[in-house]
């Protein structure tokens, strides 16, 4: 119980410093609006049994900034890749639906990967299986990226060393 109450403060805390640092605004109305979606939040998780005491998404943490930059600049030339592929006519289209399996041990991972593959422009991820999703895939240099598997063994680096599997 002592450490359900260590990950509430951790979380309100948290959630605090995001709220202060995307909002820039600091009056009492816009505070007190912070707070109360702060304690709606955290009740929610709580209710939903989302927030674990163990710390195990904590462990993602200290790679997890590095791991942002890196999907930015990804996003970014993915960007740039599908710019010219809509303004050169002559680059044909190959899209396709291709299956790549997870490193992933953990869901938290998995989600992170399959929302990464969706954030990345020319792919998006469609369905999610227990071993590995379904990806489609607007070009043939997208799944060269994705069955290339830098993402998926980046993503899959995020985990701490205990909690991966052997699965690669």
């Amino acid at each position: 119980m002592k450490k359900l109450y260590r990950s509430i403060i951790i979380a309100i805390l948290g959630l605090i410093l995001l709220w202060v640092s995307l909002s820039g605004y600091f009056n009492l109305l816009q505070l007190s609006f912070g707070i109360l979606s702060i304690c709606l939040v955290v009740w929610l998780t709580i209710h939903l049994k989302l927030l674990t005491s163990d710390g195990s998404r904590l462990k993602v943490l200290p790679r997890y900034p590095l791991y942002l930059f890196w999907l930015a600049r990804e996003v970014v030339l993915s960007n740039i890749l599908l710019a010219k592929i809509i303004l050169a006519p002559k680059i044909l289209l190959h899209r396709q639906i291709i299956y790549t399996k997870t490193y992933q041990s953990s869901d938290l991972a998995k989600t992170l990967y399959a929302n990464s593959v969706t954030l990345t422009p020319g792919t998006l991820t469609i369905d999610i299986a227990e071993e590995g999703f379904l990806v489609h895939s607007l070009a043939k240099a997208f799944t060269d990226d994705i069955r290339s598997n830098k993402m998926n063994l980046r993503v899959a680096k995020l985990e701490p060393v205990d909690s991966r599997d052997d699965a690669k």
